[in-house]
Parts: structure tokens; sequence; C-alpha cells
């Protein structure tokens, strides 16, 4: 009894051991199991979607299975036979390419344009044969692998022969295009400089032309001057020296008080007997009381003499007879100068220079009028307002004319300055009369001889050119063409030391020549009264300026 009592409890405690075992041999059973179901269940609903839409790939967790089961029903040679055919078109966009590089660098009769075109045709041409396309390109054909090897044994010759043409073209084209490039920047450029040039002449012109502060400020002040003290300026008769022609005359027409008082102060300070000098300035009427106020407050120094006068006081210089007043009333030139329309500034900037309204100015004009002014004068000098002297120039009188009326200075050199650049040498009548070639010479400093002026009747022959040129057919506006005209073959050429010009537009006139000239001009828009004169010729002017003269001082010239 003993023993099977111990039998028993042993028997008992080996019991849970074994359950334990067969408990976890049951639960890995179970899972794989499990998973092998799962597994089967995933091929079993995913097998007839694939056998009815193949080309459809699944949007979830099935792509990978259907990507296999693609690529196991895929045919190799379709295969083989996409990447020909996109190798043949890769090339046939690079030859396209290089076929517009040579259109575009005007090579379209080019050997290299036409072998391009030729070459990019035959690439085109290999897929729509009919024993490729009937072999290789039919949808429901199986691709036949000996017309797939020759398809594409043909497309690696011709890649062969495109990359050796591009690599023979290449670093041309590439040149050529760089050559392209440049010149369309070049071109840009220009057009940039143009228009920068254009902006620049239009704003140095109104700078020219305009009226400075200081100088409007000058003006004021005189006219003040003389309205408050009018017992001072009383008008004082003629004096005899005006028309005495022994004495050595000079003629300024200008509305710029400083100028003139350089003009004669220049003149004055380098006469050695000035008080045989004589000055006939002439302005306009809305000028004539400053500069009356001005020449009464500030005598000339050595006994010189100087008569102001405005043009009106002038009184045959009308309509009637003067044909640029005549032009400058009717409405066909008054439409011309005076109408606003932006374009006509800024077309052209040489006429845009001509348009503007000085050049049919009286004061401009009055130079081919000097006898009929000064009737009792054999000779006169004219000055511009704009020279300064720097020599006595009574040495002018005693040069023999030889019977010409105009002595000056000729500006020609080369082919530059000659007659054919200021007339219009396509119209008949200037064609016949005059010589393209001739030297043309310089406004500013001219002698005059009036008597031969009278004898030669220059005044008619300007007043017969004018009258023809009311529509500006035989030169553009100014006085330098119809002087030209006037006194052609009547001029008497003077040595250049008289009279040097350009101070007003080129900075590389030479000072010992400067030095030497006894006159100096400063033709072009650069005034040396203006901010933009140029700075190495502006103090030639200013040592002349009259800084004393109290309003000077007051309307701050900045000299």
């Amino acid at each position: 009894m003993a023993v099977a009592v111990r039998g028993s409890r042993g028997g008992g405690a080996l019991a849970p051991g074994l359950r334990n075992f067969f408990s976890y041999r049951i639960f890995v059973s179970a899972m794989f199991c499990l998973l092998f179901l799962a597994t089967l269940s995933v091929i079993l609903t995913s097998h007839p979607s694939t056998s009815h839409h193949d080309p459809a790939l699944p949007s979830v967790g099935n792509a990978y299975v259907q990507r296999t089961f693609l690529a196991l029903k895929s045919d190799p040679l379709k295969t083989r036979l996409d990447l020909i055919q996109k190798q043949a078109n890769d090339h046939i966009a690079l030859v396209n390419a290089y076929a517009g590089y040579a259109r575009k660098l005007k090579l379209d009769i080019s050997r290299q344009l036409r072998m391009f075109d030729d070459l990019a045709r035959n690439f085109s041409e290999l897929s729509i044969r009919p024993n490729y396309k009937s072999a290789l390109f039919e949808p429901e054909t199986a691709v036949d692998e000996d017309v797939l090897r020759q398809f594409e044994k043909e497309v690696k010759e011709k890649v062969k022969v495109a990359r050796l043409m591009i690599g023979e073209t290449k670093e041309s084209y590439d040149n050529q295009l760089k050559i392209q490039k440049l010149k369309d920047t070049i071109f840009a450029v220009n057009e940039l400089l143009i228009k920068a040039k254009k902006n620049g002449a239009f704003a140095s012109l109104i700078s020219a032309k305009s009226v400075p502060k200081s100088l409007h400020c000058l003006a004021m002040r005189l006219v003040e001057e003389r309205i408050s003290h009018p017992e001072k300026y009383k008008e004082e008769p003629p004096k005899e020296e005006f028309e005495d022609p022994t004495l050595y005359h000079y003629a300024i027409f200008s509305d710029n008080v400083i100028a003139v008082s350089v003009v004669v102060r220049s003149v004055v300070k380098n006469a050695q007997e000035p008080w045989k000098h004589v000055f006939h300035v002439v302005t306009d009427r809305m000028n004539i009381a400053a500069m009356k106020v001005w020449f009464r407050m500030r005598p000339v120094e050595g006994g010189a003499h100087v008569e102001v006068k405005a043009v009106e006081d002038y009184t045959f210089l009308n309509s009637s007879y003067v044909p640029v007043l005549r032009q400058l009333e009717s409405a066909k030139m008054q439409k011309f100068y005076f109408e606003n329309k932006a374009e006509n500034a800024t077309k052209d900037v040489h006429n845009m220079k001509f348009r503007n309204p000085k050049y049919l100015s009286m004061l401009n004009h009055l130079r081919f009028y000097l006898p009929e002014m000064y009737p009792k004068l054999h000779k006169i000098l004219f000055l511009d307002d704009d020279v300064v002297v720097q020599k006595d120039l009574t040495g002018l009188w005693n040069i023999d004319l030889d019977g010409k009326v105009n002595g000056a200075v000729e500006t020609c050199f080369g082919s530059f300055h000659r007659y054919s650049q200021y007339l219009n040498f396509s119209h008949p009548l200037i064609r016949e009369k005059f010589n393209p070639k001739a030297c043309a010479w310089a406004y500013g400093m001219n002698i005059f001889d009036l008597d031969a002026w009278r004898r030669e009747k220059c005044t008619e022959q300007y007043h017969y050119w004018q009258n023809l040129n009311e529509d500006r057919a035989l030169w553009k506006l100014g006085t330098l063409p119809p002087g030209l005209i006037t006194f052609y073959s009547t001029t008497k050429s003077l040595d250049k030391s008289w009279h040097v010009l350009g101070l007003g537009y080129n900075p590389s006139i030479s000072m010992d020549e400067i030095n030497k000239a006894a006159v100096i001009h400063y033709n072009g828009n650069m005034k040396p009264w203006l901010d933009i004169a140029m700075n190495q010729y502006k103090s030639l002017w200013t040592k002349y300026v009259d800084n004393d003269m109290e309003f000077v001082q007051m309307c701050n010239f900045g000299l």
C-alpha cells in the first residue's frame, strides 16, 4: 500500500510538464496553419484578377505580386525593340537640334544642314518601312528576332554616322553660336548706345538752349536798375564815331548780356589803340534795356565806343523784304517748329537740332544785311557772342581780300567740312551751281568788305536762295549753309591762327594752338557760361568776365 501511494504521487508530478509540452506544439502548429491559410487566401484572391486585367496594377498590398506576374508574362524582344527605338528617337532629336543651329547660323544651303536633314528623315523612315512595320510594330504580332536584329543593325549604323557628323561639326557650330551670340550682344549694346547718345544729345541741347538762372537773374537786375533810376539812363544822341569809316568797327548780334561784355572786354584789353574801336551791338526788344544799362554802368575801358540797338530799330527788316520773316509767318513753318510732338524731338538728333526756332531768329540772320545796316562803312568785323579775343585784331583791316567779300578761316581737312556736308547735292539746282568738294569756312570771326558786298549784290543772292529753300529742300536750317551759298567764290581764306574753333565740343584742342590764336570760338553746346562747359577751356573766358560788377556777384555766376 505504501509503495502504491508513492507511485501515484510521482506520476502526478510529471503530468503538468507533459501538458505544457503538448500545448506549445499545438500552438506552433496552429500558427503555421494560419500562415498557410493566409498565403493561400492571398494567392486565390489575386490570381483571378490578373488573368482578366493584366495591364492594371493593384492599388493596395498586392502590387509586388502583380509586378512579378507581369514580368513573367513580358516579351524580352519587345523590351529590346523599345530600347532600340528610344535610342533612334534620341538621335533624331539631337540631329534636329544641330540642324536648327545650322539654320540659326544662316547655313541653310550648307552641306552639313542637308546631311542632318537627310539623316533625321532616314531615322524617321526606318520604323515605317513595310518589312519593319509589319514584323516589329504591329500590336498583335510577335516580334521577329531576325528582323529585329536587322533593324538594330541599321539603327546602330545611323547612330554611328550621326555621332561622327556631330563630332565633326560640334566645335565649329559651338564657335559659330558663340560668334552669333556675341554679334547679338554687340547689336543690343549698340542699340542702347544709340539711344543713350540721342538722350544725351537731347539733354545737352536743352541745357545749351535754356537760359541759365544766373543769366536770367542778371538781365532782371539790370532791368530793375533801369526802372528804379530812369534819370540815369536817358537816351543819348548817336556819336559820330558810329559812322566813321576810318575806325575799326565790330558787329555783335546777341541777346546774352554777359557774353557780349566778354567779347567787348577781350577786344579792348588786347587792342593797342582801344579808342579807335567801335562796337555795334544789336539785340532783341526784350533785352535792349538790360544791354544798355550794362554798358552805361560799366563803360568800356580805353575810350572804345559801344552802340546798342534793337532789331526793331531797323525798320527795313520786315516780312515784305526779309524771306526768313515771311517764311516764319506761314502756317506750315509754324507747325514744323512749334507743334508739340514728342516724336519730333527724339526721332533724329540732327533733325532735333535744326528744329530749334533760333535758326529763324533775326539775330542770326542779321549778318546778311550788314551793308544796309551800316551804309557809311567800308569794312566791318563780324564776331559771334561765344568768342574770346586774345590778340590785337587791327591787322585784319589791312589784309588784302583780293576783291573778295568775306575773309574767313577755312574749316575743311580731308573730306570733312566740305560743301557736300551742308547742302543737298541731290537737288539739281545745288548740283548745277556748286562743287561738293569746295571747302567750307567758319562763321564767328569774319572780316567783310562792304563795298565789294554791295558790288556783288550778295544780299540779293541770299534772298534768292532763301526763297527757294522755303520747304527746306536745299539745306537744313541755319545760317552757315546760306552763307556758304551767298559767299561762294567770294571768300578769301585767312590764316588759321586768326580763328580757332571747337572749344564748345572738342576736348582735344592743344593749348599751344589755342595760345597762338587771335580768336578762340566756343562753338558747340558747351558754352563757357553754362555748367556743362569744358573745364580746361573755361578759364580762358572767365578771365574777361567783369567780376567787380555788383550784379554779377549777386547773381552767383559760379565762375
